[in-house]
Formats: C-alpha cells, sequence, structure tokens
C-alpha cells in the first residue's frame, strides 16, 4: 500500500493551513495597505494551540524531544517577537508586519520536516533550527531587492537619478489612487514627503476632490474656506468610503484669494487639519502644506510606493518551508559556514 503524499507531523501538516491566509494577507498589503486585526488573532491561537501540542509530545516523549522542543522555541519567541515589535516601535515596520512575525514565531520555532516522494522539504537548514528566525532574514534579505527591482525598472525607462532607487513617477490625477510617499518637493528637488494616505484625508476632511483644488488653488490655500463641519477623514485608505466632494462657498462664488500663501496664517488649514484629526501618519503642518503645494502645480510627480512588507514575508515564508535558509545557503556557497 503507497505512503502518504507528504509525510510530516500532524503539527506541522497543521501548520501549512496559513500559508494561504499569510498569502491573502499580502494581497491585501498590495491591494489596500490595510490588514484587518482579526487575521493575526485567531492565527496566533492556532499557532499557540499547535505549539501546546508540541510541548506535550516531546514532554511525554522524554528529555531529549523536550529539549529539542524548548531550545528553538525559547529562540523563537525569546528573540524574534522582541526583534519584531523593536523594528515595529523604531519605525522599520508597520503594524501588520511585526504581528505577522509575531504570529510567525509562534507558529514556526522549529524546523519542520516535510517528506515528500522525491525530496525532503525544507532543503536547506542552518545551525540555529529556528524556522521563524529564517523567514525573517528571508523576508529582509527579498525586501532589501526591492529597490534594485525599483531602479532596473527605471533605468529601463531612461529615469536615471538617485530617486531612481526610491520612487516612480506617477501623473498627478493618479495620485488618489496610489500608495506611498510623495517625493517631489515645492522647489522642484525631492525630500522624503508626506504619506499620501495624509493628503487623502485631508482631501475627504475638506470635502473637495484634487481637481477642484488643483483648479483653484489660491482661493483652497486660505484658511477662511475651511468648512464648519469637516467630513470624516477615513483613514486615508483608496478603497475608504469617501464623501461627495463639495465646491467651498468661496470658489463657487468665484472668489479668490490674492494674498501670498506665506501671508496666511495657516496655509491650507493644515494645522487645523492636523488637530482635528489628531495626527495623519506622523506629517506635520509643513509636510502636508508642501505636499499640497507640489499636488497643484505639478503634472507629475515622484512616488516612493514603500515595500508592502507582507509580500516579501509571505514569500520569506514559502521559500523557508521549501528551500529553506536563503542567507544561509549563500554562507555556503561562498565557503563562510
Amino acid at each position: 500500500m503507497p505512503g502518504p503524499l507528504v509525510d510530516a507531523a500532524p503539527t506541522d501538516l497543521l501548520r501549512l493551513l496559513a500559508v494561504p491566509v499569510f498569502a491573502w494577507a499580502a494581497y491585501r498589503d498590495i491591494a489596500t495597505r490595510r490588514v484587518s486585526n482579526a487575521v493575526w488573532a485567531p492565527l496566533a491561537a492556532f499557532a499557540l494551540a499547535l505549539l501546546s501540542w508540541d510541548a506535550w509530545t516531546a514532554w511525554t516523549a522524554g528529555e531529549f524531544a523536550w529539549r529539542g522542543f524548548l531550545v528553538p522555541t525559547a529562540v523563537s519567541v525569546g528573540l524574534v517577537i522582541p526583534l519584531a515589535y523593536l523594528f515595529w516601535w523604531t519605525g522599520g515596520f508597520g503594524g501588520a508586519d511585526a504581528k505577522a512575525l509575531m504570529t510567525v514565531a509562534l507558529l514556526l520555532p522549529a524546523y519542520p520536516t516535510y517528506d515528500l516522494p522525491w525530496a525532503t522539504l525544507p532543503v536547506q537548514g542552518t545551525n540555529v533550527g529556528v524556522l521563524s528566525f529564517t523567514v525573517l532574514t528571508n523576508t529582509v534579505l527579498f525586501g532589501a531587492a526591492a529597490p534594485l527591482v525599483l531602479a532596473a525598472r527605471n533605468a529601463a525607462a531612461g529615469r536615471l537619478s538617485t530617486t531612481m532607487f526610491l520612487g516612480r513617477p506617477v501623473p498627478v490625477e493618479a495620485v488618489p489612487e496610489t500608495h506611498g510617499r510623495l517625493l517631489s518637493a515645492p522647489d522642484g528637488g525631492t525630500r522624503r514627503g508626506v504619506d499620501l494616505d495624509a493628503l487623502r484625508m485631508y482631501l475627504r476632511w475638506r470635502g473637495v476632490d484634487l481637481a477642484t483644488l488643483r483648479a483653484n488653488p489660491d482661493a483652497l490655500r486660505d484658511p477662511a474656506t475651511l468648512p464648519d463641519d469637516p467630513n470624516p477623514p477615513t483613514d486615508g485608505a483608496v478603497t475608504a468610503a469617501t464623501p461627495e466632494p463639495t465646491v467651498p462657498d468661496a470658489v463657487a462664488a468665484g472668489g479668490d484669494s490674492t494674498d501670498a500663501a506665506d501671508e496666511f496664517d495657516d496655509p491650507w488649514g493644515a494645522r487645523a487639519f492636523l488637530a482635528d484629526v489628531d495626527g495623519a501618519y506622523g506629517a506635520s503642518a509643513r509636510d502636508v502644506r508642501e505636499g499640497l503645494d507640489v499636488l497643484t502645480a505639478a503634472e507629475t510627480v515622484w512616488v516612493s510606493p514603500g515595500v508592502p512588507f507582507l509580500v516579501p514575508t509571505f514569500a520569506g515564508l514559502a521559500v523557508a518551508l521549501t528551500y529553506g535558509d536563503v542567507l544561509f545557503g549563500l554562507f555556503e556557497l561562498a565557503g563562510l559556514v
């Protein structure tokens, strides 16, 4: 009688059920840059249940099996989880990215073994033997490759500059449906500017669309044209429900401010906006003003798309479960281990 197609511990087979969840989270990260917190709590509970099952199996199997369980689990929980939290606290990761890696630390502490008829996976192990750490290093390597891919695409289009590693040009009309940070500065240069989510929040809060803003920049710079009852700003997501744009009374009446922007106490009402929404992705009033100045004057802007980090996380997980540790494999090829 033929054996099973995949021979592995029951808990390791059950762990594969989490892979489609990470694939879905990566897709959501690409499409919306948003992944609900509701994803991670059930997945963490599932991981803890499997971890408890493994602990009981190892405990009843004897001291050697117990140590084989305890050491990688201690490293995974005691190292990967604090690292994920540290990266989030310092701004290196978003909240969903950190939660994903914390979940991986609970889900995959030790290397599983999947015996297939033609191979045993993962192929490439490490001296550490902690799969969650392999997922982390794979993720960092794949994420680090993103600027090189971006530069190659810009080079192929003839866009050669230092910005080619950071961003891509986008027609200004496409900004409302674009994720990332605005790199273009009012003086025509580049700087790490405002998150486009913050600018979408401003437009929705004010109740105008980008076309209205671009058609009436002088009038709308005047904070006196701010609405008395602003709209909910949403969270700035591209897919968020937005209020119907309205034309401010001063614009509808044909009014146009002749004051220079710097003569207003609060150009564009940026400070009032941030005070009302209690912050917008770390944007300052200056960031909002400069971003709006660029969007009303430019035809094309440079945008840093950022790395939807759950994409390299999913890739790092899939590669870890099949090939194994990419960094350790490179070290072996170089004769360093």
